[in-house]
């Protein structure tokens, strides 16, 4: 039976079998990591992924794809664990208690939703070992930016804090069904123990962040004025003149920590 990619779920199925093999060595799993599959689709990864591991679970919004996965990796050597949910509301903290143990996810992450996933898995990150994920070329530059860009903003910002990010290898179109209409690439996020500078508040790191990178035209004793003054940005070091963009992440955490008191 033929599956058609749906549009509403930002479906694109992966076929390549280089690409698929090049994923799974860059996963590297070993037989009793607690591998969590994002959006399996029809089980491109899944199938490999299940020969080198004793146990998978795999996150699935789209409930009609199941039968087929659990049809085409029924003879898997692994055993496969289906949670139908959104991702965006899936509990990760609850499976990895179940699990006892810390999680690794990996997946091929609909574009259409790809960066509030990213930011729903930062929530968990006390539970998540790592992350290997196919995404558009473009989400994952963005996350792997420098300062001083345009491509440069509050993704790169909030995820610097807690990972350490590496773009590994860029997919074309025609690796998967229907081809998309832009590259895809495939990115490495290893989830920091302790974040790379101090966070007390972390909601109000992410409130700061958001409110100078939504006025990003705008100097910071404008942008961020309801969380400090111009003086207040100079005593951390910053030009309140300067602009969202050209401050590092360790920069934003030291407004963040003024801005706490």
């Amino acid at each position: 039976m033929e599956h058609r990619a749906r549009k509403r779920f930002g479906q694109h199925f992966l076929h390549d079998r280089a690409i698929i093999e090049r994923i799974v060595r860059a996963i590297a799993p070993a037989p009793d990591d607690h591998l969590v599959e994002i959006g399996p689709g029809l089980g491109a990864i899944t199938q490999p992924l299940l020969e080198r591991v004793k146990e998978l679970h795999a996150v699935e919004l789209d409930r009609d794809v199941i039968p087929l996965l659990e049809e085409k990796t029924a003879s898997a050597t692994g055993r496969l664990m289906i949670h139908p949910a959104d991702a965006l509301k899936f509990d990760f903290a609850a499976l990895a208690k179940e699990i006892g143990a810390p999680l690794r996810l990996a997946g091929n992450l609909p574009y259409n939703v790809s960066s509030p996933l990213l930011f729903h898995f930062l929530e968990y990150r006390h539970v998540i070992r790592d992350m290997h994920f196919m995404l558009q070329k473009e989400v994952v530059d963005r996350m792997a930016a420098k300062p001083g860009g345009k491509i440069y903003g509050r993704l790169t910002v909030m995820l610097a804090a807690d990972c350490i990010i590496e773009p590994l290898f860029t997919i074309r179109p025609g690796a998967f069904n229907p081809p998309p209409k832009v590259d895809s690439a495939v990115v490495r996020l290893i989830v920091r123990e302790e974040p790379a500078f101090p966070l007390p508040d972390r909601a109000l790191f992410a409130r700061l962040v958001t409110a100078a990178f939504t006025q990003r035209r705008k100097t910071l004793r404008n942008s961020i004025r309801q969380f400090l003054d111009a003086a207040a940005i100079s005593g951390c070091g910053i030009d309140p003149q300067a602009r969202a963009e050209t401050l590092s992440a360790e920069e934003f955490g030291r407004l963040a920590v003024a801005a706490a008191g």
